[in-house]
């Protein structure tokens, strides 16, 4: 997502927003299609991360495209109305996830080879949004402004007239003679370079002067970001992004992996352990759940239609031993001897014996595919963690969407940090998990109107022809913030929670505090 974000968002200041969007769009559905059938890991995560440069250029395209088809007055508002749909779009994969992915069994096979279980129907289930925007992008006009600012007046003008036809259709009154009465949008020298190469030399000479002008192009436009003008600006938006993005992701990464902690401290208190147990000649038939053997026997024993979940076997001895059907879950075996054991239709791969001693041992028809490993009962909490976490966002939608050209976006942004920064600190008097997700549910709430008010404010301050570079040049600079955060905080799961307190509160201060120097821009006209 970041590599896609700086990619298009510089190609839609220089080929169209519409253009480049639809680009975007259609690898995103591609690639997340293939990332469903993949039976490979190195293939998932390949098909993986090219969706994600299409998911990247889409944001910065977006904003952009949007902001240039609306009046002044409603800029902010409407704008803020588009961020919802980020809400929209996080409870709709978290209702779908909870709905999908625990029922294992919504799937097929073909053979023992290819399998098509639950998480790959809600990969597919995911692209669906993509699908339908991609459609409905079809039937939408390029951004007129972008037009102009190309010297493409005849397009721009048909499409203003069209939009002027259809506001006055709108309020049920009679329509109006569209006039234009000046337009001054000259060509530049980079639009005739372009020309005069093109119509030289083979048809691979022309791609290659093309895509070469073009990188040219994209980067002078991003080094002009520096430029005296836009310097001071560029400057603060880059702390105000980094910051936030480092604090939400790290913290959007650090909350449930704090509940899991919990949750695994909670279990491991009830942990059931049996020493030097001596079993002969016995049929278990039965779950074994919670346990830990140390330095037990097992002699002719039969382990048929079991679930093991978080079963740890150390220093024991298995002797003519049969395990049948076994679906397992944090289970391993640890400085074991096993000997003369048949091992049939089993999810206990050669990874579960962790310096072990097989002897004469036989695996028979192993369980292949992709298998969840995860405690089904925990299921619920996980998805309604998940649900909550996006639908808690919604009053911080509303309010910022009410009151962003009454208040600013600037005291919007500056507030709604400084206000996520005390409930940050607050996480210090939470010890259980709901006080956590109480927490994670105000936090996400106030953090939003901020988001908002930080993309609003970022399609106001930079002109028509550097709009969606600058978006995308943030946008990239905002997914290596999540990276640095949610790699930093996850480190610290289990280990402190004052680091992750302390640096996110810190960096939301500090941006907070930035953004009450950045210019209002609720009255500036779109340049």
């Amino acid at each position: 997502m970041m590599v896609g974000a700086f990619i298009w968002g510089g190609m839609a200041d220089k080929l169209g927003r519409r253009k480049c969007l639809i680009w975007a769009l259609t690898i995103n559905c591609v690639f997340t299609f293939l990332s469903s059938f993949a039976q490979g890991y190195g293939f998932f995560l390949f098909f993986r991360l090219i969706s994600g440069i299409g998911i990247g250029g889409s944001v910065p395209i977006v904003y952009s495209y949007f902001s240039e088809f609306l009046q002044m007055d409603k800029r902010g508002e409407h704008l803020s109305w588009l961020c919802m749909f980020w809400m929209v779009g996080g409870i709709y994969a978290s209702f779908t996830a909870w709905g999908i992915i625990p029922h294992y069994g919504w799937g097929f096979s073909m053979g023992t080879e290819f399998q098509f279980h639950s998480w790959r129907v809600f990969v597919l289930v995911c692209a669906l949004p993509a699908i339908t925007s991609l459609v409905g992008l079809m039937f939408m006009p390029e951004s007129p402004r972008f037009l102009l600012e190309n010297a493409k007046h005849d397009e721009a003008w048909m499409i203003l007239k069209n939009v002027h036809d259809t506001n006055w259709r709108a309020k049920g009154q009679p329509e109006k003679v569209f006039q234009v009465t000046h337009i001054k949008a000259p060509k530049t020298q980079e639009d005739e370079f372009i020309e005069i190469q093109s119509a030289t030399g083979t048809a691979i000479q022309r791609w290659a002067v093309r895509t070469l002008t073009l990188c040219k192009l994209v980067l002078k436009n991003v080094a002009s970001l520096l430029g005296p003008e836009l310097r001071l600006s560029t400057l603060f938006m880059a702390i105000i992004w980094f910051t936030m993005a480092f604090s939400y992701y790290g913290l959007g990464v650090w909350f449930p992996d704090m509940i899991k902690y919990l949750q695994q401290e909670e279990y491991e208190s009830k942990v059931k352990v049996f020493h030097r147990e001596r079993v002969e000649r016995f049929h278990f038939n039965f779950s074994l759940e919670n346990q830990i053997h140390r330095e037990g026997e097992y002699i002719n024993d039969k382990f048929i239609n079991i679930q093991m979940k978080s079963v740890k076997f150390e220093d024991s001895l298995f002797e003519d031993c049969y395990f049948e059907d076994i679906e397992s879950t944090e289970t391993m075996f640890v400085n074991c001897t096993i000997r003369s054991t048949v091992f049939y239709n089993t999810d206990l791969y050669e990874e579960r014996f962790i310096d072990c001693r097989l002897e004469n041992t036989t695996f028979l028809h192993n369980k292949k595919g992709c298998h969840l490993d995860i405690d089904e009962e925990n299921d619920v909490l996980i998805y309604l963690v998940s649900f909550l976490g996006s639908l808690a966002v919604l009053p911080g939608n509303i309010i910022s969407a009410l009151f962003m050209e009454k208040i600013g976006r600037v005291k919007i942004i500056g507030l709604s940090m400084l206000i996520s920064a005390g409930c940050t600190f607050f996480l210090f008097l939470s010890f259980s998990q709901a006080a956590i997700i109480a927490w994670q549910c105000l936090f996400c709430g106030v953090s939003v109107a901020a988001w908002n008010g930080i993309e609003v404010i970022t399609v106001e301050l930079y002109p028509a022809s550097k709009r969606a570079t600058a978006f995308g040049v943030l946008n990239a600079l905002c997914k290596l913030a999540a990276i640095l955060g949610t790699s930093i905080f996850a480190s610290f799961v289990g280990v402190t929670k004052v680091v992750p307190i302390l640096l996110s509160c810190t960096a939301l201060v500090c941006g907070g505090l930035v953004a009450l120097k950045l210019p209002e821009t609720r009255e500036k006209i779109l340049q």
